[in-house]
């Protein structure tokens, strides 16, 4: 490929490469994480509330507005705004904690990422700022007054954007040069009445004096002469950097210090100016509470500062713009010259080239999906810092963190090797500010579409040793590295790799060697840690499937009791398979890797063989009666014989058998005679191993093989299942749970009852915060997942499989067939349909018949297993940019 975006990324594959050094890796939200959190109870959102973020120093991180910082996340550049009635300055995005939302944690702004490079040379994005107060307080009270049976209350939903009361205020990033970025914030008055407005675009230094492990304090002076408004910024390690505001705004200038009087009742402050001291002098009106830089004169070193631009009144429909540029030199010349304009000119252009080259073939309708999402997902990438050893210890200059902090089963205590400062991709901005294992290996998939380097570092990072833990776990996510997600980064990293080879004609044969080693040790963790009885079945607990059983399946069961489950016992199967195809790949250019591959062709037989035969019945998680796959509940019994009883509820664990499906091309039989004569000789000497292998011939004599954990006439029945749409397939996707359920069930586990029940929307229960349902909606990572494996289905069979779509229908197609659809119906949830509605907004105000709505796309956590509306988390183009590639295949 050709283009200055692909020329950029070419020079751009190491993640210290200049052109990647900014990006949109700021957070949206710092506080509220764990990483900020040193309380004695372990709650990170009371420890450090929304209320305490304007006026008190983070630890780990900076958050902010369509912000940008450096790849180290010590210089940042974002906006701040305020209306003019506002208690506080608008610094950030505003949502409530976990205790206080109706259904968990949850943003209730509007905001939307309209565009972006992978090299960051060039981003947009809009936020909607009101020009009534903003309701923080009526916010709270409509999630209080809701109930879990209610929907999340939006802004929207206070009223105060009636009429287009607000501004769409865009803020656009291009770079001259790598280390030189132009930028362009314009506010346009959609309401009918003129409307005031101050822009504070800020610059501030994360805080990383106060906590006694690095006294160095970088240096910050604003100053205006000649007309010319620029604040000037030293640091150790970034070296010199220029921020240069157009035009005449007045500087502000204060310390990135908490402000312990206003907060904690101390008897005195760090620092003479604080965190909140341009919040103060703003809003309050108070004069000395930061530094005014005067015409002519420079301010004193602080390490935060705002350039202040008030519009007193902006007419309805009128627009404002303000322009900065943040570079490492001056030599430039004027800063607003010509070259501002053609830079914010050729990158927007190059963008368009770079986008058309993506998914020609797509309607219009779907391309501007297709760059929303992407765009969406590269604006997720950001820094991420944690110490845990740091962290468990608590800092030299600051109080001793609590004994319990250590405390046995304490959160992460066994996690002390943890040292991280790297951009990683987040599952969103704001809801989930940290990484999340099996979110980031479905996140690299799309990613693969437009920065395929990004896309295996962030596989690889995952494993590198200062994150796996020594005994093979990769960590969860911060609230409990220890926890056990779904094993798809061999999946993910099979993905990546097909799709270099799709682009470019060639695939990262190092890349694929480099993660397999890893993934061998996290293998050899899931085989001994998550399988008791050395048996072959799993153990894995929620498995990032939060709340989908009746019982929490992260807690042990009552007694001799034990929980083996059919989604974990299929996660093993199906990752014994893309590890199997990563060995066979590099066996036909090392043949040392034949060997490897053998041992899990053999763990899938053996996790196969186990499945189908387990228990006092003798059938493991297969129930023959419903055809379906169900988690077990066991014991041993004295005699040493098992006695297992089924969890009888339809849902998304007993589909994710469907997912250990494998085609074995001729070239494995012709090129590979090792590994051939070893499957031939397990199946010749074990035959009750070969209803789990189906072989075809080609026309020429070759043959290949299909690997498959259900047997033909098992899997027919269970897509018939899946395939019913009065059971998992809705029109957006398939459920999670069947809408056989609507009117709930119970079942008994370890000899106690209970209740579980289809809920196509938000999650009625608490279990894991409730603010993520997994009884009913539609989840894009796991539908994806279904999609690839009907197509695995359907390229061994072709014509010669066929299944009723929907079930009862008549309709036959072949399991390619059935995967198009699949795809179509989930593409369909962002699309424009009847009245230009799209599904995914669902009753919000996105779905109104105002263009200012329509045109934004949402990209949310999960959607409504009926109606297709977007649930969960408002900004999560992390795994829901899937669709990206369901657009682009």
């Amino acid at each position: 490929m050709s283009g200055a975006e692909h020329a950029r990324l070419a020079a751009s594959e190491d993640p210290g490469a200049a052109w990647r050094l900014w990006g949109p890796y700021l957070s949206a939200r710092q506080w509220g994480t764990v990483r900020e959190d040193y309380s004695a109870g372990g709650d990170a959102w009371t420890s450090f509330p929304f209320d305490h973020a304007r006026a008190r120093a983070y630890r780990w991180g900076e958050d902010g507005i369509a912000g940008v910082c450096d790849r180290f996340g010590f210089l940042n550049l974002a906006l701040a705004l305020w209306n003019g009635r506002d208690p506080i300055l608008k610094e950030r995005y505003f949502g409530l904690a976990n205790h206080e939302g109706n259904h968990g944690e949850d943003v209730k702004e509007h905001w939307w990422v309209l565009d972006g490079t992978p090299t960051h040379s060039w981003m947009r994005v809009l936020y909607r700022y009101p020009q009534a107060e903003f309701p923080y307080a009526r916010l709270r009270e409509l999630a209080a007054a809701a109930g879990r049976d209610g929907r999340e209350p939006k802004l929207a939903d206070t009223g105060v954007l009636d009429g287009d009361r607000f501004f769409d205020v865009v803020v656009s990033y291009a770079k001259a040069a790598p280390d030189d970025l132009c930028v362009e914030i314009t506010a346009t008055n959609h309401g009918s009445e003129p409307a005031p407005l101050h822009l504070l675009p800020q610059l501030w230094f994360r805080n990383t004096w106060s906590w006694g492990r690095d006294p160095r304090r970088p240096s910050l002076v604003a100053s205006t002469v000649d007309g010319r408004s620029r604040v000037v910024t030293e640091h150790a390690a970034l070296g010199r950097y220029v921020l240069h505001a157009d035009g005449e705004p007045t500087l502000l200038v204060t310390d990135n210090e908490t402000n312990e009087v206003e907060l904690f009742g101390a008897a005195a402050n760090p620092s003479r100016y604080t965190k909140d001291g341009i919040d103060a002098h703003v809003v309050r009106g108070r004069a000395h509470a930061c530094q005014v830089v005067a015409p002519g004169a420079a301010s004193l070193p602080g390490s935060k500062a705002a350039a202040w631009y008030r519009f007193d009144t902006v007419p309805p429909g009128e627009s404002v713009t303000v322009r900065l540029r943040l570079s490492a030199s001056d030599g430039h010349g004027d800063p607003f010259g010509p070259t501002f304009e053609s830079t914010m000119d050729d990158r927007r252009r190059e963008a368009d080239e770079f986008h058309a080259g993506i998914a020609p073939h797509a309607s219009p309708a779907e391309r501007h999906v297709l760059r929303r999402a992407l765009a969406g997902l590269l604006w997720t990438k950001q820094h991420y810092r944690l110490r845990v050893r740091d962290w468990l210890d608590g800092d030299p200059a600051q109080p001793p963190a609590p004994h319990t902090r250590r405390a046995p089963g304490a959160r992460n205590a066994h996690w002390q090797h943890l040292d991280v400062a790297d951009v990683i991709s987040m599952p969103d901005e704001w809801e989930y500010p940290w990484f999340a294992a099996w979110d980031l290996a479905f996140h690299t998939v799309p990613l693969a579409l437009v920065d395929p380097a990004f896309a295996k570092e962030q596989l690889l990072l995952l494993c590198r040793e200062w994150l796996m833990h020594p005994n093979g776990q990769l960590p969860a996510y911060e609230w409990e590295f220890g926890d056990a997600n779904p094993p798809v980064h061999a999946w993910a990293a099979l993905q990546v790799y097909r799709t270099e080879i799709a682009n470019g004609g060639k695939g990262d044969r190092k890349f694929l060697a480099r993660i397999f080693h890893k993934l061998l040790l996290n293998f050899s963790w899931w085989v001994n840690r998550k399988d008791a009885d050395g048996n072959y079945l799993f153990e894995g607990g929620f498995l990032g499937m939060d709340n989908i059983g009746p019982v929490n399946r992260s807690e042990p069961l009552a007694g001799e009791w034990r929980l083996e489950q059919s989604d974990a016992t299929s996660w093993m199967a199906t990752y014994s398979l893309h590890l199997l195809r990563i060995a066979l790949e590099l066996a036909r250019h090392d043949d040392a890797y034949e060997d490897v591959a053998t041992k899990f062709v053999e763990h899938f037989l053996g996790i196969a063989q186990t499945s189908t035969t387990f228990g006092s019945a003798r059938r493991g998680i297969w129930d023959d009666e419903d055809g379906f796959c169900y988690d077990l509940v066991s014991r041993t019994l004295p005699d040493g014989t098992v006695e297992s009883h089924p969890v009888r509820v339809r849902s998304m664990v007993g589909l994710i058998p469907l997912l250990a499906a494998a085609v074995l091309p001729p070239w494995v039989f012709t090129e590979l005679p090792h590994f051939t004569a070893r499957l031939q000789y397990l199946l010749d000497r074990r035959p009750e191993l070969r209803r789990f292998v189906t072989w075809r011939s080609t026309g020429d004599g070759e043959r290949r093989a299909l690997l498959c954990l259900l047997d033909e006439p098992k899997l027919r029945r269970v897509l018939d299942r899946m395939l019913d749409e009065r059971e998992f397939l809705s029109g957006h996707g398939v459920r999670s749970l069947s809408a056989a359920h609507r009117d709930g069930l119970a079942v008994e586990i370890a000899g106690q009852r209970h209740r579980i029940g289809y809920e196509p929307g938000a999650s009625r229960t608490p279990m894991f915060g409730g603010n993520s349902n997994w009884r009913g909606p539609v989840w894009f990572p796991t539908n994806a997942l279904l999609v690839e494996a009907l197509r695995t289905i359907g390229t061994f069979h072709g014509e010669d499989f066929t299944v009723a779509l929907p079930s009862g229908s008549g309709r036959a197609v072949d399991a390619t067939e059935a995967a198009d659809e699949l795809a179509r119906r989930l593409v369909r949830l962002f699309l424009p349909g009847e009245g230009g509605r799209r599904p995914a907004d669902g009753r919000r105000i996105e779905a109104t018949g105002s263009p200012l709505w329509r045109e934004q796309v949402t990209f949310h956590e999960y959607f409504d297993g009926d109606t297709g509306e977007g649930l969960g988390a408002a900004h999560q183009t992390g795994w829901t940019a899937l669709v990206a590639c369901l657009i682009a295949r």
